[in-house]
């Protein structure tokens, strides 16, 4: 699993679109029902810090549509001072390696960002490319000039990674515009390393481009559902948790982990849809090394290893079954919880809670039953 504990995206967005016509900017239009730069952010769930530039009218739109999931940056004149400002605001603030992305590019895969983020851990800076293949003319007036060769050409593309410190160097001493940030870094001496970068990965840039991404959609729409069901007995204590809440109560859950029983059938929804087993395949009980973990290591895994498969989870919801504690005052917090630890909205998590009116174990209060059903979906 990439480490992202040290890593900033950085989405640039802030550009109007012009060429890709349809009268609003190219990263508000809408593909399949969704806005590009609202898929764009998606593919980046996971990362602590998301940070996206906007032109300065679209500000309040950008509140609107993230709703404090990302951190929202004023873009400049020009993308290079776009970029400058997103890497001022992180400086200082923990930060050690930049992924930079166009917002343009809603289909990077989770293997293309993989690739860039692994390779800085032997390089100051790494982006993804595809070699040409194509052959090359130069033309004027509807006519071709000329020819070119192709040897040693590659097509560039997003995201480009770099340590911070260096990339926020080579951007304050850049005197003008780049066409993107590996000019800005071999201009400051940087050597840039080259990863595979993937057909799919589009920049979305005329108008024929969304008929493009609508049909790559359509034609590869992979929509998964998964179960989970889990229960702890409870044993002396003082509190319980749940979906990562600890709630005060007279009683404790029993469990080689924290016995978090919401989390675990959540958990195993996700591994449920993805064929993977459950818990106890990934993180056997057998092990000393889990025991008394903390339940978000078992999801943060499972939610990884949904999107190293390629896919967004689309929503969770997960139900408690108990007379005692009361969930419904800590539902939103909870849900807030899983929503944080999976990189999901919290409009896409709902938690809630139910009795068995007195019957069964759970009515007898001998423990806690939870049951979890999610939506996973790949575009």
């Amino acid at each position: 699993m990439t480490d992202t504990a040290d890593t900033a995206i950085v989405i640039v967005a802030a550009g109007r679109g012009s060429r890709a016509g349809g009268g609003e900017p190219k990263q508000w239009r809408h593909i399949a029902g969704r806005s590009v730069l609202a898929r764009t952010v998606a593919t980046f769930a996971g990362f602590p810090r998301i940070v996206v530039v906007l032109h300065p009218e679209d500000m309040l739109r950008g509140v609107a549509e993230f709703g404090g999931r990302v951190t929202l940056v004023a873009g400049g004149e020009s993308r290079t001072e776009s970029v400058r400002n997103a890497l001022a605001s992180l400086a200082g603030g923990g930060v050690a390696r930049v992924l930079i992305h166009d917002g343009a590019r809603p289909f990077v895969s989770p293997a293309v960002i993989a690739r860039v983020a692994g390779a800085l851990d032997h390089a100051k800076a790494a982006a993804p490319a595809l070699a040409v293949t194509d052959a090359l003319w130069t033309g004027a007036e509807g006519r071709v000039t000329g020819v070119a060769g192709r040897a040693g050409l590659w097509r560039a593309q997003t995201p480009q990674g770099f340590h911070l410190d260096a990339i926020l160097a080579a951007y304050r001493n850049h005197p003008g515009p780049a066409a993107d940030d590996v000019e800005v870094a071999r201009a400051a001496g940087l050597d840039v390393a080259i990863v595979e970068g993937e057909e799919e990965n589009i920049k979305i840039t005329w108008p024929g481009d969304f008929a493009r991404a609508e049909r790559m959609l359509g034609n590869a729409m992979d929509i998964r559902t998964g179960n989970g069901f889990d229960v702890h007995a409870f044993t002396a204590g003082d509190h319980v948790t749940l979906c990562g809440v600890r709630l005060p109560h007279d009683r404790a859950l029993l469990g080689h982990s924290d016995a978090d029983v919401a989390m675990h059938a959540l958990t195993d929804a996700i591994y449920g849809a993805l064929a993977e087993g459950d818990i106890g395949r990934h993180f056997p009980p057998s092990d000393p090394q889990w025991k008394g973990a903390a339940s978000a290591i078992f999801l943060a895994h499972a939610a990884w290893l949904a999107r190293q498969k390629g896919y967004a989870l689309s929503n969770a919801d997960v139900t408690i079954v108990c007379e005692r504690p009361k969930i419904g005052p800590h539902a939103l917090d909870m849900a807030r919880e899983l929503a944080r630890i999976t990189g999901a909205g919290t409009d896409r998590i709902s938690v809630k809670a139910t009795t068995s009116e007195r019957l069964g174990f759970t009515g007898r209060e001998e423990g806690i039953a939870a049951l979890a059903t999610v939506t996973l979906v790949r575009p």
